[in-house]
């Protein structure tokens, strides 16, 4: 075990023996280096660690603490929003066309840093693929998709303690596509579907085109979706489907508790209502141990897990899929009728990538380096914008800016573009203007003089006090 990790866990077993309660101060870097007889860049990572696990927190020019997860009181909840039509993907398709330059700084990009992923392997892998891929394959790896992916698919998911039969997998043209279609396959217009809010704009675009109607449940910052509004919203219309993210939840970067899970998929099994799963940062946890899914818990065989590896391997093949269970039928024939299949040579690519080995090496990498910078793109924000909450994510690679109420960061945006960066505006992540105060900001990106004159900027327009949330 690296030894940042086992400091790490040594000091996680005193704060649960109450040894540092919260609010308190935990010894600083210097005095566990003293202690521990270890280096200041290994404390460093081991604190990080722990503070990307919702453990402590630090405080400018301080040092770090306990951080207090108990309910703040006097803070109102979020309310569930019903709406009846869902207005999204005009703005959603604006602001991802005006970040698309590349001389912007690119705070508001969707994807992870492109240099993070071994793209020159995944190049060697798809020539060679071609140059041998039998030409029968355009017509046997139709829906489902190819079957050494789909099994290796399966052998991950063994891995995270679900078992899953490769003939219930299909292979989509990213994790859209899977998520379109387990909505499809659920629902017919007009239906209500739950969301939560704050939500991938994903989940309200794909509500739009299908003419569906949305109920947005808040969800609790470290804890997941309110269970106690969610109920209420069961009783009061009838829910066809719940479309969710359980782990590293996109934009505020938490996951779920097993507890809150648990609890979660026995009250959708009460009401009879499927889970739609978006999982596609699974894989980008900070922690040490693998991620259940929502599925894990699904004891009817009704939910749809959907993932890719656009977010954690290989962004630019769009290659996801979807564990339909007793859906995966219905799946495929809605895929034939659609898209028809998904880019075979991607498919046999991404199978030798897997059978060949150093995923999960790629993986430990990928995670390390997030979590560096995350923290030190949260550090910065810190300094500069003291009293703006900032959320406090366990992986991914966003992070969630919560701003005083009545500031709309849809004019924010359009500065920030003008001054030469992106960001992504609250409005993108609610279809009922209950996040126009807030904006998300890409953390995947090293640190340079460009990013800190972005900040500096962005520090420069909100010089106010943040509102309770």
């Amino acid at each position: 075990m690296p030894r940042y990790r086992d400091l790490a866990d040594r000091l996680r077993q005193q704060i649960d023996a109450g040894l540092w309660r919260p609010g308190e101060r935990i010894p600083s870097i210097r005095q566990s280096c003293k202690t521990h007889h270890l280096s200041p860049m290994t404390v460093l990572q081991a604190y990080q660690l722990l503070e990307s696990q919702g453990i402590i927190q630090a405080r400018p020019q301080s040092g770090y603490y306990v951080k207090d997860t108990s309910p703040k009181p006097g803070i109102p909840p979020g309310e569930t929003h019903y709406t009846d039509s869902v207005d999204i993907n005009n703005l959603v398709f604006d602001v991802l066309q005006a970040g698309k330059s590349r001389a912007l700084v690119p705070l508001g990009m969707a994807v992870a840093d492109p240099h993070l992923f071994p793209l020159p392997r995944l190049g060697r892998l798809l020539a060679s693929v071609m140059r041998t891929m039998d030409p029968f394959s355009t017509v046997s790896d139709l829906p489902p998709g190819n079957e050494a992916l789909r099994r290796a698919i399966a052998r991950r998911y063994a891995m995270r303690g679900l078992t899953v039969d490769p003939q219930e997998i299909v292979i989509t043209t990213g994790a859209m596509e899977a998520l379109s279609l387990s909505l499809q396959v659920l629902t017919e217009p007009g239906d209500w579907v739950v969301v939560e809010s704050p939500t991938f704009y994903g989940a309200l675009q794909a509500i739009e085109r299908l003419r569906l109607r949305a109920v947005e449940i808040p969800v609790i910052s470290g804890v997941g979706i309110d269970l106690i509004q969610l109920e209420s919203a069961l009783k009061e219309r009838p829910i066809k489907a719940c479309w969710l993210m359980a782990n590293v939840q996109h934009p505020l970067g938490h996951t779920q508790s097993d507890e809150h899970k648990a609890a979660l998929m026995a009250l959708l099994a009460r009401y009879e209502v499927p889970v739609v799963e978006d999982d596609v940062y699974g894989e980008l946890h900070f922690g040490r141990d693998p991620l259940r899914p929502l599925k894990y818990w699904d004891r009817e065989g009704t939910s749809l897990l959907c993932s890719s590896f656009s977010k954690c391997l290989a962004p630019g093949f769009r290659v996801g899929w979807v564990v339909a269970g007793s859906h995966a039928p219905r799946v495929q024939r809605r895929q034939l009728i659609s898209t028809l299949a998904t880019n075979v040579p991607s498919q046999l690519a991404l199978a030798r990538f897997l059978e060949e080995g150093g995923y999960d090496a790629h993986l430990r990498r990928l995670r390390h380096t997030l979590s560096i910078r995350m923290h030190r793109l949260r550090a910065e924000l810190q300094t500069r914008l003291p009293s703006v909450g900032i959320s406090q994510p366990g992986g991914g690679f966003f992070l969630w800016l919560t701003l005083p109420r009545g500031v709309d960061t849809r004019q924010i945006y359009r500065r920030a573009l003008e001054a030469g960066f992106s960001l992504a505006p609250g409005a993108l992540f609610g279809g009922a203007g209950q996040h126009d105060h807030c904006l998300r900001l890409n953390a995947s990106h090293p640190w340079g003089p460009e990013l800190e004159q972005a900040l500096d900027q962005l520090a420069r327009w909100l010089p106010v006090p943040v509102d309770e949330p």
